[in-house]
Parts: structure tokens; C-alpha cells; sequence
């Protein structure tokens, strides 16, 4: 399923509304970033900021975008397990340390 070269990504971030909005990137810092600058998708617009709460990486486009539309059918109670239940999101570094950006 992923591999530490993942180029793919499902995230799910909480709205300054409580509520949760699910998406795919290929850089979750850029799309953290533009979610909080209201410059994401038309729902998180009106709900910043925004926190990440899951984030997992895949090896293909195809296999991300599967487990995205699966997680979006989800209930908000299947959503809160599922966070409760992984790791904290380690999202990618930005680069601001040093290393690959």
C-alpha cells in the first residue's frame, strides 16, 4: 500500500466548524497551506482554520483516490474512530529543516 516514497496522499483535516472535510493531495503542505488561505476547496473556505487529523500515503494515484471516496461515505462517528485509531498525522516536512523538499 505505501512505501516512505509515497507521492500520494488521503487527508482528512477538522474545520474551525468541528466539522471534518476529506481530500487527496500530492503534497499535503501545499494543500494544508491553501485549505487555511481560503484558497481549498469551496467547503473549507468559510470553516478556517483548519487542523490535519489523518493523513495516509499511497503508491498510486488510483489507490489513494479509492480510499478518499471510501472514507467521504463514511459517518462522521466511523471518521472520529478512524482518527482515534491512527497515528498522530505526520505530514511531510516543508523543508524549512533541510533535507529533500
Amino acid at each position: 500500500m505505501t512505501t516512505p516514497d509515497a507521492d500520494h496522499y488521503v487527508y482528512i483535516v477538522q474545520c474551525a466548524d468541528d466539522s471534518y472535510y476529506t481530500g487527496y493531495t500530492t503534497d499535503p503542505q501545499r494543500r494544508l497551506a491553501e485549505h487555511n488561505a481560503g484558497e481549498g476547496a469551496k467547503y473549507t473556505r468559510g470553516r478556517t482554520p483548519v487542523e490535519p487529523v489523518y493523513l495516509a500515503a499511497f503508491d498510486s494515484q488510483s489507490a489513494a483516490m479509492s480510499r478518499e471516496y471510501e472514507l467521504k461515505q463514511r459517518r462522521r462517528s466511523e471518521k472520529e474512530q478512524l482518527i482515534a485509531d491512527a497515528d498522530e498525522p505526520s505530514w511531510p516536512d516543508d523543508g524549512s529543516d533541510a533535507g529533500d523538499a
